[in-house]
């Protein structure tokens, strides 16, 4: 499907820099260099061609699911007597908004990506998104297995320490209000007061806008609001 699409005529000084960081932060040489182009077209430099507007966003949700399964698949391996919450718990802290602009930035995808550079605001969340659409760009170029040999062995070896990852404490709370506020959304936590053999336990909701999120349990209300946060991340990939 890709020889269908119209790309812009190459420029062989671009081509050869988007070679050269494919090779540097990946250890291979692309096959299908119009997937690569496209992975690092954001959508304000894009343009529009017979009614569908070119852009990464689609590689962008493509390489989500793939960078998803593919740490998953490590994390599930690597952790063979840990339950589902504390794999999925560390896949967010991986995979997160946050660290994969950090880790984007660190492999040089600023270099390549291309995007309209007057919208500051654009700064915060482009990176790891072009990654995301390069990882795409890798599945589709050299196939699954392929693409997850790079997501193990060029991201999550040489940039996270997974015992680090695995001890640090998140303050899930704090994140869901701080995105909520970024996002001008209300939010509330619903706490009520359950009984648990001889004992009580509490049920906390995350709101926002009026949507339900996480739904948390605690012996206390701070762990059950903890509880529901940490869900409400996961949700909202923060």
């Amino acid at each position: 499907m890709w020889n269908l699409l119209t790309l812009s005529k190459p420029n062989s000084k671009e081509d050869k820099k988007l070679v050269t960081a494919i090779k540097t932060f990946g250890g291979f040489t692309p096959s299908n260099l119009a997937i690569y182009r496209l992975a690092t077209l954001h959508t304000s430099k894009a343009k529009d061609i017979d009614g569908f507007r070119e852009s990464n966003e689609r590689l962008e949700y493509l390489g989500d699911a793939i960078l998803g399964a593919a740490v998953a698949d490590y994390l599930f391996k690597k952790y063979p007597f840990k339950n589902e919450g504390f794999l999925t718990e560390i896949r967010s802290r991986i995979v997160n908004r946050e660290s994969l602009n950090n880790l984007a930035r660190k492999i040089g995808i600023g270099s390549i990506v291309q995007y309209d550079q007057r919208n500051m605001q654009l700064q915060k969340v482009i990176l790891g998104n072009t990654l995301e659409a390069l990882v795409g760009a890798i599945y589709l170029d050299k196939g699954y297995l392929r693409c997850k040999k790079f997501v193990i062995d060029k991201l999550i070896q040489p940039y996270f320490d997974l015992e680090v990852v695995v001890n640090s404490e998140s303050n899930h709370k704090s994140k869901v209000i701080e995105w909520a506020q970024r996002n001008a959304k209300e939010i509330k936590f619903e706490i009520t007061e359950t009984k648990r053999g001889r004992g009580r336990e509490f049920l906390a909701l995350v709101v926002l806008g009026g949507e339900m999120y996480g739904q948390g349990f605690g012996l206390t209300k701070k762990k059950a609001e903890q509880n529901a946060a940490e869900k409400t991340c996961v949700l909202l990939k923060i």
